[in-house]
């Protein structure tokens, strides 16, 4: 997902640590107090050039963008650490000011389903339709998914949980930037915590990466079971690859079969 090499990839992150900087600093969290309204930005520019020149503040940026991070992470706010449900979660996310992504959404997109399911699907970011209807998953992708759900495994859309690594639709589509992924995978690493799913299908390329903290491409993540924290991930085609590339759904179908035993359910034909 990220260009390959040293220097580019200590450029994003010091990128991701320095809007991360920024935002607590502007908001007086996370050990960045306020600075007096007399000293204009200097004092605040000051900090944040401290910051990402200290190698311990560099390695915090790095375990924000590998999906590694734990609880109590210096990115993640007390308040969404406090929280104890999804509802919670949710009113702590709030109208999120936290990327430059707000600026561009309709609505925030943060994640829809059953809050103790043992399975959640994790996309990359929301699209147009989703962007309008502040729901995962509702364009031409989302019903795909949605038969994968119904048909294929047999269960109700409402009975699984169904997330971003993103919540916000990136201007165009585009694919997110490093310090997007960097302000929104806290939200979703306690979306996870507090569902605590048996299995998490990780829907797509950065889906994969980002929870697998790798860069291995999808075609070899997938068909092989993984770990976060304790959970089982299996990586598969994203439901919007598919549209293009439909030979390969009966690829999807062997994870997804794969899935399913894990889950005790009977695939059809096994």
């Amino acid at each position: 997902m990220y260009p390959e090499g040293p220097k580019v990839q200590l450029r994003e992150l010091v990128a991701a640590l320095r809007t991360r900087v920024e935002h607590d600093a502007e908001s007086g969290i996370e050990g960045y107090p306020l600075a007096p309204a007399a000293d204009g930005t200097g004092a605040r520019a000051k900090r944040v050039q401290k910051a990402v020149a200290e190698p311990a503040a560099i390695e915090a940026s790095s375990r924000v963008l590998r999906i590694g991070a734990q609880s109590g992470d210096l990115f993640l706010s007390p308040a969404i650490q406090r929280a104890t449900s999804i509802e919670e979660l949710q009113q702590e996310v709030g109208d999120c000011r936290r990327c430059k992504l707000a600026g561009h959404r309709t609505n925030l997109v943060f994640g829809v389903g059953n809050p103790q399911s043992r399975i959640v699907f994790v996309g990359e970011a929301p699209g147009h339709d989703e962007d309008l209807q502040g729901e995962p998953f509702v364009g031409r992708a989302g019903r795909l998914l949605t038969e994968i759900i119904t048909k294929g495994m047999r269960l109700r859309r409402e009975d699984v949980y169904i997330a971003n690594v993103i919540k916000c639709r990136p201007p165009g589509n585009r694919s997110p930037e490093p310090d997007e992924v960097a302000s929104c995978q806290p939200f979703l690493q306690r979306q996870i915590e507090l569902i605590r799913p048996t299995v998490i299908v990780a829907l797509g390329t950065l889906a994969a990466q980002v929870l697998l903290g790798t860069r291995t491409p999808i075609t070899r993540l997938r068909g092989q079971w993984h770990d976060y924290h304790g959970i089982r991930v299996i990586a598969t085609f994203h439901p919007a690859y598919l549209l293009r590339n439909p030979q390969d759904k009966r690829l999807v179908w062997e994870d997804i079969k794969a899935v399913m035993r894990e889950l005790g359910l009977r695939p059809e034909g096994n």
